[in-house]
């Protein structure tokens, strides 16, 4: 599966930098996220609960940066593990440019799954994906944007 896209976030984008770095916020973000723990500055080690079609699963999973480019942008990549729902695994290349009082963060991701997960079928799989990723982007994009009104 491949999904491209950007978010325009009425942030500077050292904020926008900083809030894609913090396990906080990006654990408030991310859609059935259980627990987000930073274990280096380069690796996290994340718990998150999906709906795919039938196939509820909790995965457990590794994310590592690379490239680091502050504030310009880095590579986000990870596999999670779901038990007997299969695996998931992938990553994302993702860079921030401002534009006027605006940054864009724009994205690349590259992902596939395995198990029964695979057998849902790719429609499935990549319009879920799609779904997860906008609520992701729609909290981010509050979170970031207006930090007081993501707090309460």
């Amino acid at each position: 599966m491949d999904m491209t896209g950007e978010e325009r976030i009425p942030a500077s984008r050292e904020a926008v930098w900083q809030g894609l770095n913090d396990p906080d916020i990006l654990k408030r973000c991310i859609p059935g996220c259980q627990s987000l723990e930073m274990r280096s500055p380069m690796e996290l080690a994340a718990v998150v609960k999906v709906k795919i079609g039938p196939v509820s699963a909790t995965f457990n999973g590794h994310v590592t940066l690379s490239n680091l480019s502050p504030p310009s942008g880095y590579t986000i990549s990870g596999e999670g593990k779901g038990g007997i729902a299969g695996f998931a695994k992938g990553g994302a290349d993702v860079t921030l440019d401002e534009e006027n009082d605006e940054t864009v963060l724009r994205y690349d991701v590259k992902a596939e799954v395995g198990g029964k997960l695979a057998q849902l079928g790719s429609r499935l799989i990549d319009s879920t994906a799609r779904k997860l990723a906008q609520q992701f982007f729609t909290n981010f994009n509050v979170a970031v944007s207006s930090p007081t009104e993501a707090a309460g």
